[in-house]
């Protein structure tokens, strides 16, 4: 009977540390994330791509963050486009750029079925997914206008991708009025707030 017990508690315990070991909730991915999100207020500070004016670059010293959470980092199904067809996405200047319609990622974010578009630049020289989006958050917490999500290009063998919305980012007119940024189409309205990553610059 102690046998079986301790074989029991053996087994919960190992399924415990894979279902923990496998969320990015350890200190190895805050750590990361503290970095990335460091090097990119360093980057605001000091480059010259930066789209801060010289006299706010001045004063800079950090954007405003949620706090890291592994809740919003869900892995999510893709759909992929066999031949993505070229759509326009309105710029906030009311232009248009062009863009691959990629693709749609299916995921939950508290229990909440949830997707989104997933956009490649269509000159072909983008390795990223853009993925445009808006929240319940936005124009109270987080830019009105929406935010940016970056994910890597999956292989082509490959059909989850995992979504970091710890590291979605305002786009550059938030900052400074004299850029020009996609709109987030409304098919990528979520129907849910998003707590994480970067919120509104001004008060």
């Amino acid at each position: 009977m102690i046998k079986k017990l301790a074989l029991a508690a053996a087994l919960i315990g190992i399924i415990w540390y894979s279902l923990n070991d496998a969320k990015p909730n350890n200190s190895a991915y805050l750590a990361q994330l503290n970095k990335f999100r460091r090097d990119k207020n360093l980057s605001f500070r000091q480059s010259e791509e930066s789209p801060l004016p010289a006299a706010q670059k001045a004063a800079f010293d950090s954007l405003k963050y949620y706090p890291g959470d592994p809740t919003f980092v869900p892995h999510a199904d893709i759909a992929r486009n066999a031949t993505p067809d070229t759509t326009l996405l309105q710029m906030s200047d009311n232009k248009a750029e062009k863009y691959l319609n990629w693709g749609v990622v299916k995921f939950s974010i508290n229990n909440s079925p949830q997707q989104l578009r997933l956009y490649l630049k269509a000159n072909g020289r983008d390795s990223t997914l853009f993925i445009p989006f808006t929240d319940l958050t936005n124009g109270h917490e987080t830019y009105g206008g929406g935010r940016y999500l970056d994910a890597p290009l999956p292989l082509l063998n490959e059909s989850e991708i995992t979504l970091d919305f710890n590291r979605a980012y305002n786009p550059y007119c938030a900052y400074n009025n004299e850029y020009s940024c996609p709109v987030p189409p409304a098919e990528n309205r979520l129907t849910v707030a998003i707590p994480a990553g970067e919120k509104s610059f001004h008060e």
